[in-house]
């Protein structure tokens, strides 16, 4: 009882202070941290995606960042047409055509790959998940008309309602609330019967077979529901950098959603979130220093699996191996 109350404070703790310090950080004249805090919050979304299927479902996946470069190029070319004139601007440059497409996209490429990779498990899935990422990722460095392997520059952010973009502020609001909504989604999710069965197919997934519940859909009912988050912070991603290439949907990208997950803690809410903080900040102290900053990390994540249960979620639970 008192690991889950000390866990809640820290939850709180860790919400309220990416709420409250980024934009103190902007008023005080330090835009650099600003700018840090909202990467970090696109980034924390695409985790907690993936601990969807991760944490909860059990299925590693190894190619979740082409998810990422979806939804940003769902952002890019409609801008890039909008640019010449092609399409309509008014369609084309808007939020929520744009979210919509990233979101509908992403959803539809999970669809697809996923009712093929979902009839391997154990490493055939780790592969072929990467296998498909990097199809995309050769996909869109072949395409020459939007840059090719040189990427393409978005000159105009997304338009939304009441919303400008382009005020650091409330890109980070927005970015803010969609990563609440994020765990909201997330958590209503598996505190539901789908959530219970997905937990138990990982479990023991032939024990949920036989109690008559067909594991196959909710999985991929599942990988759907997290490649969608997914293409949504992709759109967010663009966005804010105002530049896609290819390379922010190479296997490496994957490979980083995973240790965020993994080393925040697999199967916990906020596990993805307090991942991806320590992820950008041991990357931004360590860069500083040496351009091998992988190998400092690489220790500390190998640490935390050996001798904290959970990440370290577990770590402020006290479950220490």
């Amino acid at each position: 009882m008192m690991q889950k109350l000390k866990s809640g404070w820290v939850t709180l703790g860790i919400v309220l202070a990416l709420g409250i310090l980024p934009p103190v950080f902007l008023w005080s004249g330090q835009a650099f941290y600003m700018d840090l805090a909202t990467r970090l919050i696109i980034l924390a979304i695409a985790a907690v995606s993936l601990n969807l299927i991760l944490g909860f479902g059990g299925l590693v996946s190894f190619g979740h960042a082409a998810f990422i470069g979806i939804g940003a190029y769902c952002v890019g070319i409609p801008t890039y047409h909008a640019t010449y004139g092609e399409f309509g601007a008014i369609a084309t440059y808007s939020g929520l055509f744009q979210i919509l497409l990233a979101v509908t996209a992403a959803a539809l490429f999970a669809l697809i790959t996923g009712m093929i990779c979902l009839r391997t498990k154990g490493v055939y899935f780790i592969m072929i998940t990467m296998a498909f990422a990097q199809m995309v990722f050769y996909l869109f460095v072949s395409l020459e008309a939007y840059g090719g392997d040189d990427g393409l520059v978005i000159d105009t952010r997304s338009e939304f309602p009441l919303i400008n973009l382009d005020d650091p502020l409330q890109m980070y609001l927005f970015s803010y609330a969609s990563l609440v909504a994020a765990l909201l989604i997330v958590r209503t999710i598996i505190r539901s019967r789908f959530g219970a069965v997905l937990r138990g197919a990982k479990d023991n997934n032939e024990r949920v077979v036989t109690l008559g519940y067909n594991t196959y859909l909710y999985r991929l009912t599942a990988y759907v529901i997290s490649g969608a988050i997914c293409g949504y912070a992709g759109a967010l991603l663009g966005n804010f950098t105002t530049f896609i290439s290819p390379e922010m949907m190479d296997w490496t990208r994957s490979g980083e959603l995973m240790f965020m997950v993994i080393l925040g803690g697999a199967g916990t809410t906020l596990g993805p979130v307090l991942g991806s903080l320590i992820f950008i900040l041991v990357e931004e102290v360590l860069s500083h220093f040496t351009i091998y900053w992988h190998l400092p990390f690489g220790i500390m994540l190998i640490a935390i699996v050996l001798f904290v249960r959970g990440g370290l979620m577990g770590l402020v639970s006290g479950n220490a191996n």
